[in-house]
């Protein structure tokens, strides 16, 4: 039994994935840091262990009927935890924000912005007084009728219709018609009409083309089939459908994915006639405050909505209390970098660095003491510049009464934390032990860490000469978002980083970059390599995506066990029914819905996670069956499917990007942004290369310890050498630091940003007064 006066949180036992039965004291009001390479078993201590077991006794408290609903959630695996306060995590989320969530939703600025519309506002005269509902585009009170509170309606046009007007309707012009016989049906029944099916689109009448796009009627003819010599083709009655009525309700009612894609791939996106892309009802839109609606006002910077709000902060009525209230909310998302966001700014464009600063300011204000807080580097996707006023935030936490438990890699980070919880040595079956727990000096004396070098630094970089570009990638004049008549040029053939504060355009520019490369002539190949998940739900892994598994599942079928059964190796896929665990549909787990909480997974308890049925995993090769293969990490694989070349080819890859903790049959629910990303690198890596190939990563580092960024480092500079151009938008500053050019954006984020502050060799930008990244930078120079 822990005494009442002991400040620790004592973990005993714990064996959670990779954790090797560990045990570890840590300090309550404190900030702790856990450190650790990738895969170390770093976030199975901190979130599958602390954080799962305080969720764990919450849905203990709770009534034994919704517990019942929970049942499915698993325990972590640990023989015991004391001195555990209540915890929140705040995680890099895997899944993307819906469409219809904001800046707004996530930080709930939204609430208080409609508040103050509906107490505060100036109403036309003789208009009744709108609920705060009526302010929102999501809600039926709110949204415009004619878009659905999205801001904008898809429709077709004749050129997303027929991209080739070229072409005769026999030749395939209307491109949005489904292919096989009901395209051929619709080309007959247009014939029988007296269309002319020969002429190509172009010389129709116009009216003809119009009728046939877009023709509300649904007229009813006989058709008489051309007769063919194998068959009779009896005449039979066509009923016509316009090619617009096709591709909409193909988009709307079509339960097959495939179908959905390809009717979407035929719509425009037009902003909203009613609304004008503002998404409210006219009503809503008729009231102002301080001379501007609602639109106007959550499409301001977060800065600038709060100089709106400034001059109403006097006094007791609604508005002052309601403008109080969002300023000082403001001032936190201000304070941690945020005020170039609006609050009407789509959550699914912002980074997960960002998503997870908005939900900490969230925190800040809620008032809670007494808990810990559990964070999934907070620093994520932040300037060195910005990971000061985060480190101000995070004291502010603890000082509050709180204890932060905050996995991270960025070592200015975890020299300022008060504890450090370091894990390894290695990754997967090489880590999964606490190596040391207390003050942060301690690390110095243990040689097995591999946090140890780059903490207390020891780092000689070898002086490297920049290479020097075979030519140049030019951009002129460029404006989109925050980037304003800007004009650059990036070099090819070389290493270039761009740097520069969160928000000051950098992914706009490499946007813009991959869209100017790609009919430039100048690149044969431009390769985007970026942190959006490689699936949604745990059938997408690793081994699919990288195409590993095919080969594997091939040797499997070519078993004599299997070849005697008929297995071929379709029986060895997941996805088909006679090989699947029916009970999970082959994905290992089960979708729990939780009443009053997200949607989870949980282990299915048929397959136990494996996936198939027992039939499938008789089959053996070299003792061990497709589950087991897919259990393997691609460190353990590398030995074990050494013979299939295809498979060591990926295998090989995915070593060389830091993946060699990860399992083959990973779910991509439980990947981060940067592992993401590195597994599409490595699929990139494991391709013949032909022709000059421009590689455009988006903070390629995140989510990596300094060990494993060096690594990567190495392999994108391997690609240079073989003669690739590699662009990378990156804060980590050793990896600025090797480059042969950098480009810094700024000076600042949203409108304060958008220039390029500084470019030129490491040397030339850390030597720049203009820039925000040159103080972070210079220290990291040879």
């Amino acid at each position: 039994m822990q005494a009442a006066d002991d400040p620790f949180v004592r973990v005993r036992g714990a064996r959670e994935h990779n954790l090797r039965g560990v045990d570890a004291a840590i300090p309550r009001d404190a900030l702790v840091a856990f450190t650790g390479v990738s895969g170390s078993g770093k976030s199975s201590l901190a979130f599958g262990t602390l954080y799962a077991e305080a969720q764990r006794r919450y849905l203990e408290s709770v009534a034994p009927y919704a517990r019942r609903l929970l049942h499915q959630v698993a325990a972590p695996s640990v023989e015991e935890v004391t001195g555990l306060p209540p915890a929140v995590a705040l995680e890099q989320r895997r899944s993307v924000p819906s469409s219809r969530s904001s800046v707004g939703t996530v930080t709930t600025l939204s609430n208080s912005l409609r508040m103050l519309m509906s107490r505060a506002g100036e109403y036309p005269p003789g208009a009744e007084r709108l609920d705060s509902d009526a302010f929102s585009p999501n809600t039926a009170a709110g949204a415009c009728p004619n878009c659905h509170g999205l801001g904008e309606v898809h429709e077709v046009t004749e050129e997303s219709l027929v991209p080739d007007p070229s072409l005769s309707i026999r030749d395939g012009a209307v491109a949005s018609w489904p292919g096989a016989w009901q395209g051929k049906n619709l080309r007959d029944i247009l014939d029988a009409l007296g269309y002319d099916i020969d002429r190509p689109w172009r010389d129709l009448p116009r009216e003809q083309r119009e009728w046939i796009l877009f023709t509300d009627e649904q007229p009813v003819v006989t058709v008489h089939p051309v007769r063919e010599a194998h068959r009779i083709h009896r005449p039979y009655q066509g009923t016509y459908s316009s090619a617009k009525r096709l591709v909409l309700r193909a988009y709307a009612d079509s339960k097959s994915e495939s179908r959905r894609r390809r009717a979407e791939s035929f719509l425009v996106a037009t902003v909203c006639p009613v609304c004008g892309g503002r998404r409210l009802r006219p009503e809503a839109l008729a009231v102002t405050f301080a001379g501007r609606t609602i639109a106007e006002l959550a499409g301001l910077p977060l800065s600038a909505l709060a100089d709106v709000l400034r001059p109403h902060l006097a006094g007791d009525g609604p508005a002052a209390v309601l403008a109080r209230d969002l300023t000082a909310r403001i001032g936190v998302l201000e304070e941690l970098g945020l005020g170039y966001l609006a609050t009407s700014r789509p959550a699914p464009t912002l980074s997960a660095g960002e998503l997870q600063r908005l939900r900490l300011a969230t925190q800040l204000r809620s008032g809670l003491f007494g808990v810990v807080y559990v964070l999934d580097e907070p620093s994520a996707g932040l300037h060195p510049a910005d990971t000061e006023a985060l480190m101000t935030v995070l004291e502010r936490l603890k000082a509050a009464g709180n204890s932060l438990f905050v996995i991270e890699h960025d070592m200015e980070v975890v020299r300022r934390a008060g504890w450090v919880v370091d894990v390894g040595p290695g990754a997967g079956v090489h880590g999964g032990l606490v190596l040391h727990s207390g003050p942060v000096e301690g690390l110095r004396d243990v040689p097995e860490s591999v946090t140890r070098r780059f903490l207390f630094g020891g780092r000689p970089r070898p002086r490297r000469e920049p290479r020097a570009p075979s030519g140049a990638l030019e951009l002129r004049g460029v404006t989109r978002h925050n980037l304003r008549g800007l004009d650059a040029d990036v070099p090819l053939g070389v290493f270039t980083a761009v740097t520069g504060v969160s928000g000051s355009g950098k992914s706009t520019f490499v946007d813009v970059l991959a869209e100017h490369a790609e009919t430039s002539g100048e690149v044969q190949r431009v390769v985007r390599v970026d942190q959006r998940p490689i699936g949604r739900t745990p059938r997408s892994n690793l081994a699919t995506y990288t195409g590993l598994f095919d080969a594997v599942r091939k040797r499997f079928a070519a078993t004599a066990e299997a070849r005697a059964r008929g297995y071929d190796a379709g029986r060895f896929s997941f996805n088909m029914p006679e090989g699947r665990c029916e009970n999970c549909q082959g994905e290992g787990y089960v979708s729990v819905e939780l009443l009053f909480l997200p949607s989870t997974y949980a282990v299915c308890e048929v397959c136990h996670g494996a996936r198939y049925n027992p039939a499938t995993l008789e089959i053996t090769w070299h003792g061990a069956s497709i589950a087991d293969v897919l259990a393997m990490t691609v460190e353990e694989a590398t030995g074990f499917l050494a013979e299939i070349a295809p498979a060591a080819r990926a295998l090989a890859a995915l070593r060389d990007v830091g993946l060699g903790y990860l399992r083959l049959g990973q779910p991509a629910t439980e990947l981060s942004g940067g592992e993401a990303q590195r597994i599409k690198l490595a699929a990139e890596l494991q391709r013949a290369r032909r022709g000059h190939v421009l590689y455009l990563l988006d903070e390629p580092t995140t989510g990596l310890h300094p060990a494993d960024t060096e690594l990567l480092d190495r392999q994108l500079h391997a690609l240079v050498d073989g003669g690739a151009t590699v662009v990378v938008v990156e804060h980590d500053m050793d990896v600025a630091a090797s480059a042969d050019h950098v480009i810094d954006l700024g000076p600042g984020g949203g409108g304060e940003g958008g220039r390029i502050v500084a470019e030129g060799t490491p040397a030339q930008v850390a030597a720049s007064p203009a820039s925000r990244t040159a103080p972070y930078l210079k220290p990291r120079l040879p």
